[in-house]
């Protein structure tokens, strides 16, 4: 699992109806440095599928690989990566 800021996000034409009820976003992920300073990431920009509501601008938590399916067991989705949390504050040391 990475953490990463929400960048903007993927419109769609069509999409699998298991998949109605989310959206895809564009998470740029973040290294301990950025984090301690505030800086951008500069991870290569990950495209996650996003049931929990994050905005633009907001610290997420991405789930890739095939654990980023597993929240759609037993309806098997195409998925690569996955916004598992939203989160209030991270704390690097």
């Amino acid at each position: 699992m990475r953490i990463g800021e929400v960048i903007g996000r993927v419109t769609l034409n069509k999409c699998d109806p298991k998949m109605i009820a989310g959206r895809f976003l564009i998470v740029r992920p973040e290294d301990p440095e950025s984090l301690r300073t505030a800086h951008q990431g500069t991870g290569e920009i990950v495209v996650a599928y996003d049931r929990m509501g994050a905005g633009l601008g907001q610290q997420v938590s991405v789930s890739e690989g095939r654990e980023a399916a597993c929240p759609f067991h037993p309806d098997r989705v195409a998925i690569d990566a996955y916004i598992a949390a939203l989160l209030d504050s991270v704390t690097c040391d």
